[in-house]
């Protein structure tokens, strides 16, 4: 069973460390056990108590996502990767799936996959790339998944260069900007995208 120091246990909790010891000497919570140093130690099964967390209730989550409708073919594609994956991996399992920009953090699908992870019903989440589920702010997504007991496991770690990353990113910024413009503007902004996936 995995142990918390009172450090980590009040971070995924919300809590404070004094809240902690507050607890421990009313006797609302008590430690796990007490190190040999007099450290406070708590338990994962008082962690999911605490978070409400079954984790026999809790289940996998696929998650695919492209940018555009135009990549309609590379979702289907994408979907079957990270179904046959957890297949082979023997998960209990439901996709979900978006079609939106990487910096739109108001899509349908990561709305719905939010709600499951602070309603404590996702055990893991499982995407092709790191980036499929969020373009920014992925450690945001990673912590909030820490405090309710879900893991990001990613299909495809391969390392990109940091000049593959900038330009990936600063395609998808010049994208989501582009979209709200017109006329002239509009046309140059879909030449700068062309030219920076051109030099990619």
């Amino acid at each position: 069973m995995k142990y918390y120091s009172i450090g980590e246990f009040a971070e995924l909790i919300g809590k404070t460390q004094q809240t902690l010891r507050n607890w421990d000497k009313t006797g609302k919570l008590k430690p796990s056990f007490i190190t040999e140093g007099g450290h406070r130690m708590y338990s994962q099964s008082q962690l999911n108590s605490i978070l409400r967390i079954n984790q026999k209730d809790k289940i996998t989550v696929g998650y695919c996502r492209v940018s555009s409708n135009k990549q309609k073919d590379d979702l289907e594609r994408q979907i079957q990767y990270v179904r046959d994956y957890m297949i082979a991996k023997g998960y209990q399992f439901r996709i979900i799936t978006d079609i939106g920009s990487g910096i739109n953090y108001n899509k349908k699908g990561l709305n719905e996959l939010i709600d499951m992870i602070t309603n404590a019903e996702v055990d893991k989440i499982v995407v092709l790339y790191k980036d499929r589920l969020v373009r920014f702010g992925f450690e945001l997504i990673e912590n909030l998944c820490k405090k309710y007991g879900t893991t990001i496991e990613i299909i495809d770690n391969t390392p990109k260069t940091d000049e593959q990353e900038l330009v990936e990113d600063m395609i998808q910024i010049v994208t989501v900007f582009a979209a709200k413009l017109q006329g002239k503007r509009a046309n140059k902004a879909q030449k700068i995208i062309r030219e920076l996936k051109e030099n990619d």
